[in-house]
């Protein structure tokens, strides 16, 4: 008989909100900022406009205990915020390392909540990583001032599929020695 290692995933918590794991209760608000069009513009993986059940299927696997990637909520409610305000992920890589992908609902935006969950996730360094990597598309420049300003070092240019856009786009691939 193999037993299986059970993944778990912990609740950093910093002084405005909280990064925890997704709950089936998350789906209402990431659907609603997911069917942002200016949103899915900006990852490679959410489609718009959201087709039925993709949210329920994300959450479900986000909340799977084999899964290959830990996602967490930004959970505003211990300071009066909303209950997710955005969605932050580790994806485990070989050799010890994982790629950080992270989104903001639009009212949260310019609020330096991006550029602090990123920084949280970094310290808490909850896989205990030698190194993390993002990648930003280059329309997006914020997003890269966000890894900078948390310590990402750019790496060169590369491009990935945008579902949303439905082509190639442009990217900047950034890394992180922890």
């Amino acid at each position: 008989m193999e037993m299986e290692k059970i993944v778990t995933q912990p609740v950093i918590e910093t002084d405005r909100f909280v990064l925890r794991p997704l709950r089936k209760s998350d789906m209402g608000l990431i659907e609603m900022y997911a069917s942002d069009a200016r949103v899915a513009r900006m990852t490679t993986s959410l489609p718009h406009p959201v087709p039925p059940a993709m949210t329920e299927a994300f959450v479900t696997r986000a909340m799977s205990d084999d899964r290959d990637e830990d996602v967490w909520a930004m959970d505003g409610l211990k300071t009066g915020g909303a209950e997710v305000m955005g969605v932050i992920s580790l994806q485990r890589m070989d050799r010890n390392q994982s790629e950080v992908a992270y989104w903001v609902g639009p009212p949260f935006w310019n609020t330096g909540l991006a550029s602090d969950a990123v920084q949280a996730l970094v310290d808490a360094n909850p896989m205990q990583n030698d190194t993390m990597f993002a990648a930003v598309f280059q329309d997006n420049p914020a997003s890269a001032r966000v890894l900078t300003h948390c310590g990402f070092e750019y790496l060169g240019d590369a491009e990935s599929f945008c579902v949303a856009r439905d082509a190639a786009v442009p990217t900047w691939t950034y890394s992180r020695k922890l």
